[in-house]
């Protein structure tokens, strides 16, 4: 069967050095760093032979961390954001079997973030955006954004919500312990607390039609719904939502199995928010491909359920031809 991989970053080097320096808080091992360097800005080389060696038809690509969210000046992400989405739409032109993209968008401009995602998705085919958590202290809740979402749900596209690499608070649980901050840990509460300022600002009440996805199969909120649902009806809210919290997960949040590569896991995804709102992902380059998809295809589940993860979720929800 066909593999689709929602979650797979790229670099480009101009582009960083056209952007501010930013403290990076993640000090990985100087072997790690070093193959990630140079398989980021690969397309040839070692990421189409690494897709042949694993059954991987397509990677959905997205410019890896912390992206146009790194910029300060509105006007320089909005330069920095039309030269990434041009860049990834030439890569696409060469390879148009192997690749599709989310389009990087310059939230530091909310007019201009809108503007560039209908031209990603109107003119260079673009399958959806993808943002790097906040961006400087500003969420996706803000009501600047309500246009976004509102294109999103008229253009019928997803907004990949991924973790970032900027700070944005001293958070003292932190404190020395710089091994709990990123994808080890932090990353998870960050994005997942995100998500839930989404989830309980109402944006899918005024949005119901809009699409999140969430990596990590979910940032692990699909196991806390019936915690959720519990502690939510004990509350007294100023604006309630419409549902419980629960039945957001699964319609408005999907998931991907990106670097969760223990079946059981995936198993418990699927029990939770059901087969048709978990898709497969890998995080090339960093992670394993092939632990990637040893984990969906040794899950205790039925081979349908595997194509769902596979690749039918994401031709369905991406709208990707056969």
């Amino acid at each position: 069967m066909g593999h689709i991989a929602l979650e797979e970053a790229f670099s480009i080097p101009e582009l960083t050095e056209r952007q501010p320096c930013t403290e990076m808080r993640i000090r990985a091992k100087t072997e790690y760093a070093a193959v990630w360097s140079e398989r980021l800005v690969d397309f040839e080389k070692y990421r189409i032979p690494d897709m042949d060696s694993h059954g991987i038809d397509i990677q959905v690509l997205a410019l890896s961390v912390p992206g146009i969210q790194a910029d300060v000046d509105p006007a320089a992400a909005v330069e920095n954001a039309v030269f990434a989405n041009n860049y990834l739409a030439g890569v696409i032109s060469r390879y148009p079997r192997r690749f599709r993209g989310f389009a990087a968008l310059p939230l530091q401009d909310p007019d201009a973030a809108v503007r560039e995602l209908e031209r990603c998705v109107t003119d260079l085919g673009f399958v959806g955006a993808f943002v790097n958590d906040h961006t400087h202290g500003r969420y996706l809740d803000d009501p600047v954004h309500d246009e976004l979402w509102s294109a999103l749900e008229e253009l019928s596209v997803p907004l990949y919500l991924h973790p970032g690499s900027l700070p944005v608070d001293d958070w003292a649980v932190l404190g020395g312990h710089p091994e709990l901050y990123g994808a080890n840990w932090s990353w998870q509460a960050e994005t997942g607390g995100h998500a839930m300022r989404l989830l309980f600002g109402g944006v899918f009440d005024r949005h119901p039609r809009a699409v999140l996805i969430l990596g990590h199969l979910g940032e692990f909120l699909p196991f806390q719904q019936t915690r959720f649902d519990s502690r939510y009806r004990t509350l007294q809210v100023e604006t309630p939502i419409k549902r419980l919290p629960s039945a957001y997960f699964g319609t408005n949040i999907v998931v991907t199995t990106t670097g969760v590569f223990a079946p059981e896991v995936i198993q418990a995804a699927v029990l939770n928010i059901g087969a048709e709102a978990v898709l497969f992902s890998v995080d090339y380059p960093y992670e394993d491909t092939a632990a990637a998809v040893a984990a969906v295809a040794n899950a205790a589940l039925p081979l349908a359920v595997k194509r769902q993860i596979f690749h039918e979720n994401a031709r369905r929800l991406l709208r990707l031809e056969q």
